[in-house]
């Protein structure tokens, strides 16, 4: 069976998953509080208890006006100070260096006190930006399309729960009616939350979000055990109705890193399409290469897969549930 295979994919995708470090992006913002006075917020990705290498370089006509305070944060250094930057920042240039020795990126964001707002993503090929008066919408549309890629592709919660949608359902027509419904589910809930329509508590969202994947687990042993349940019955029904949950959850890292107020529904359509891009990637390279494994026919292997696969995604689930109630 392809599901066989996909189970052994699982112990692959746990494998790599515990690289994210290596990926994470980095984030910066400068938010000014007053006439050319701005607040600067730096979160550099860390590898284990060390932070990668990496200084924000900011204008030359920006000085500190207080010391950088750092602290440690959810497997990241943040850093906060002042600076004044005499005629502002327009036409300036800022870059981050040793990006280039890296494989991560980092989002600059830039607060303005006339509210308007810019953001860019620096990459190890692209480490610095000459700040314009007016940011253009090809910009918005590769940084937030790029932002939505990335967070579905290290959200290792929300690709769990597609993959465990992949273990249940049979037949291709199936499947697309499933993460059709999940996609669209998630795409209403992340408009709705960050347009303001709808507001809800993050913590419990990502609780039920971890609870939403071991429901997957406990269905999908029902299944091996001949008793099917309601994702096997209806899954299109199932991940629409956790999708609306996974879509709070794509809101709250939405609104971490901020919409461009001068641009809100372009950013927040494409961001959401750089999640749909993500969400197709991830699919069809787990069907490939489940495919070529169940060519290869080791049934013994494929078998053992799919038993560790299980327990992998029922404790992982577990802990994540724990976990984040325990931080309400």
């Amino acid at each position: 069976m392809i599901q066989r295979s996909i189970g052994a994919l699982l112990l692959l995708f746990l494998a790599i998953t515990s690289f994210a470090d290596e990926i994470r992006p980095g984030y910066l913002e400068l938010t000014e509080n007053s006439q050319d006075v701005f607040s600067v917020l730096w979160k550099i990705p860390a590898k284990g208890n060390r932070a990668l290498n990496l200084q924000a370089r900011l204008p030359d006509n920006c000085k500190n006006s207080t010391p950088p305070h750092t602290q440690s944060v959810n497997g990241a250094y943040i850093q906060r100070w002042l600076v004044v930057c005499n005629g502002g920042l327009v036409d300036q240039t800022l870059s981050i260096s040793g990006l280039e020795s890296t494989s991560t990126d980092v989002l600059l964001r830039l607060e303005f006190i006339d509210g308007t707002s810019q953001s860019v993503l620096l990459t190890p090929a692209k480490e610095a930006f000459r700040i314009p008066a007016t940011p253009d919408s090809l910009q918005i549309v590769i940084t937030y399309t790029w932002l939505g890629i990335t967070h579905i592709l290290l959200g290792v919660d929300h690709l769990l729960f597609v993959f465990a949608l992949l273990l249940i359902v049979n037949g291709t027509r199936r499947l697309l009616w499933t993460i059709t419904a999940f996609t669209l589910a998630h795409s209403l809930t992340l408009a709705g939350a960050t347009l303001g329509f709808v507001n809800v508590p993050q913590q419990p969202v990502e609780a039920i979000i971890a609870l939403s994947i071991l429901f997957l687990a406990i269905e999908i042993v029902h299944g091996k055990q001949g008793r099917k349940g309601a994702a096997a019955r209806w899954p299109w029904l199932v991940a629409f109705i956790f999708g609306l949950l996974h879509g709070f959850g794509f809101a709250g890292a939405l609104a971490e890193v901020g919409l461009p107020q001068q641009a809100i529904p372009l950013a927040l359509v494409f961001f959401n399409v750089g999640v749909e891009m993500g969400q197709v990637l991830f699919v069809v390279t787990v069907l490939s290469l489940a495919y070529f494994l169940h060519k290869l026919k080791r049934q013994k292997l494929l078998d053992w897969s799919e038993t560790v696969a299980l327990y992998a995604i029922g404790g992982l689930s577990s802990f994540w549930v724990i976990e984040r109630i325990s931080t309400f």
